[in-house]
Parts: C-alpha cells; sequence; structure tokens
C-alpha cells in the first residue's frame, strides 16, 4: 500500500505530537466531571490540527489545501486558548501549558509557512 503523502510532511509529524502531548495532559483531569466538556473540546481541537492537515491534503487543489492549512491554524489556536483556561483555572499545571504554549509557537510558524510556500507555488 502507497504512504499517504501527508504522513512526511514534518507539520503534520509535529501536530500528532502535539496532540498526544494535550491529550495525556487533559486526560489527567477526566475524573473532573463537571468540566468533561472543556476537556473534551480541547482534545478535539488538539487533534483537529493534524486532521486538518491531512484532509487539506487529500483535497484536489492548492487553494483547498490553504484552507484546510488555515482551519488546522485556528484550531491550534482553540487548544491554546483552552490550555490557557485550563491554568487559570489551576486544572493543569501552570509550566506544562507554558511548555505546550511553546510547541503550539513553533507548529504555528511551520503552519504559517507551509502556507506562505503552497500559496506562493499556486501563482
Amino acid at each position: 500500500m502507497e504512504e499517504f503523502d501527508f504522513k512526511k510532511l514534518i507539520v503534520w509529524q509535529k501536530a500528532v505530537e502535539y496532540a498526544k502531548d494535550v491529550i495525556i495532559t487533559v486526560e489527567a483531569n477526566h475524573s473532573e466531571r463537571k468540566h468533561f466538556r472543556l476537556l473534551e473540546q480541547a482534545e478535539s481541537s488538539a487533534s483537529s490540527i493534524a486532521m486538518n492537515i491531512a484532509e487539506g491534503k487529500g483535497r484536489y487543489s492548492k487553494k483547498e489545501f490553504v484552507q484546510y492549512l488555515y482551519i488546522a491554524r485556528g484550531s491550534l489556536f482553540e487548544t491554546v486558548t483552552l490550555l490557557h483556561i485550563f491554568a487559570e483555572m489551576k486544572w493543569i499545571d501552570k509550566n506544562i501549558q507554558l511548555e505546550l504554549e511553546q510547541k503550539a509557537k513553533e507548529l504555528a510558524k511551520m503552519l504559517n509557512g507551509l502556507i506562505n510556500s503552497v500559496k506562493k507555488s499556486n501563482n
């Protein structure tokens, strides 16, 4: 079976790692039943980053790919916001939140670079 092209993208690989890190962090707090919806949303938004990169890569045009990269970037920003709220509420350690935010900054730079690259190659 042929390997899917998106798996070769370093940004996709980093997004998968980031999602795993967020899920591990959030799972430690799943005993907080009253906050389950927010914790689940963080897992979902973190997973959506890599999923949207993959879905966009599977589209037929570069324009569609760029649109999905923007959606992935939005999911990243959503995840960062949720983690910030969790740290403010003391549901996660502030140092873990800052570590995940640093990883998110790297991921955002990679996404922006890929968006710019694809847009330039589209012209």
